[in-house]
């Protein structure tokens, strides 16, 4: 990897991401928190956009605070294709030189974040959970978890731009909406042909299961091994819809087969920050703490004083978590009448 000569490198670029016309949950909090990073930098907040008819897009971006959108609006970049979407992105980091993009950890992100740096010879450090200037070289500093949770790795890429992160959906703040920002619409200088694409997108196809969109719940009920067996999770269920809530896992019942993957919180399923997060029968192992552990108020709930959820619960019962959720249900019911 050879160096880059770093000081025509500028402003901080957000992939805003978007599938069927609409911007992924995760782009608000990219640009919440490359808002801050580029106030630190003195710099601008940027975002690239691509697919097709972007107008409404645009706008969304603008009113969260980028200051500059560059898209590339064609037929062949309606949906994403590993071959497009890295073609013309890497050309626009060439001709443009940002100092430091960000892409979110989603599917599409960790498949594109890595295509990308290898095309622009950067460095790439991905799942972070945390970005930071540095004060006195002006570095951007990425702390990623390590060794499956157990540590947390700081990271820096000293010689190549543009300094890439792809971020952990879920862990940082959303940008505020304000209708009356001011930004410009930059259209991107890009060819794009079929011949550029090695795969063809025949159809999309949903999936039929349930939805889980942990990332953006308000309440959420997680059940662990105190379930006791997968229809433990019908008990969670009831508080859940009493809340409007969704249901979390720890891993350990999502390898017991008692629910699916989609469920899981924690550091090897998904990052959350409701307002309230009830842990029914957790233990706390670290993996699932650095998944949850940002949440408002965390109520746990668990047969054994010692265990570790109770360190960072901000109410602990102590009790059968069969008795202690039927009374909660029971006295939401009393209060709403």
């Amino acid at each position: 990897m050879g160096k880059h000569d770093i000081n025509q490198y500028k402003n901080i670029w957000v992939f805003a991401e978007q599938r069927h016309g609409k911007l992924m949950p995760v782009v608000t909090e990219l640009v919440g928190e490359g808002r801050k990073l580029a106030e630190e930098r003195g710099v601008e907040l940027n975002a690239v956009l691509l697919g097709e008819n972007l107008e409404e897009m645009t706008k969304e971006l603008i009113a969260h605070g980028v200051k500059n959108v560059y898209t590339a609006d064609h037929e062949l970049l309606k949906n994403y294709t590993t071959d497009g979407y890295t073609k013309v992105i890497s050309e626009a980091i060439h001709q443009h030189k940002p100092e430091i993009m960000l892409i979110g950890a989603t599917h599409i992100g960790r498949d594109l974040a890595p295509r990308i740096a290898s095309r622009v010879d950067t460095g790439l450090t991905a799942d972070c959970t945390k970005l930071e200037i540095d004060p006195e070289d002006g570095k951007i500093k990425q702390t990623r978890p390590a060794f499956g949770g157990n540590i947390m790795a700081t990271i820096v890429c000293p010689e190549n731009r543009p300094q890439m992160s792809t971020v952990r959906p879920g862990v940082m703040d959303k940008a505020d909406r304000d209708d009356s920002r001011k930004g410009n619409i930059v259209p991107l200088d890009f060819s794009i042909s079929s011949e550029d694409i090695r795969t063809e997108i025949l159809e999309i196809v949903k999936s039929d299961k349930e939805i889980v969109s942990l990332v953006d719940a308000n309440f959420i009920i997680s059940g662990g091994l105190g379930l006791q067996s997968p229809e433990g999770f019908d008990l969670l269920k009831q508080l859940a819809e009493k809340l409007d809530g969704v249901i979390g896992s720890s891993r350990a019942a999502v390898d017991k087969g008692w629910i699916d993957h989609s469920h899981q919180v924690g550091q090897t399923g998904v990052t959350v920050k409701p307002n309230i997060y009830f842990a029914c029968g957790i233990s706390g192992a670290i993996q699932h703490l650095a998944g949850m552990n940002q949440s408002d108020i965390i109520i746990a709930i668990n047969k054994d004083p010692n265990a570790p959820i109770f360190s960072v619960a901000d109410y602990g019962i102590v009790g059968d978590l069969y008795e202690v959720v039927p009374h909660i249900i029971e006295q939401l019911d009393s209060v709403r009448g």
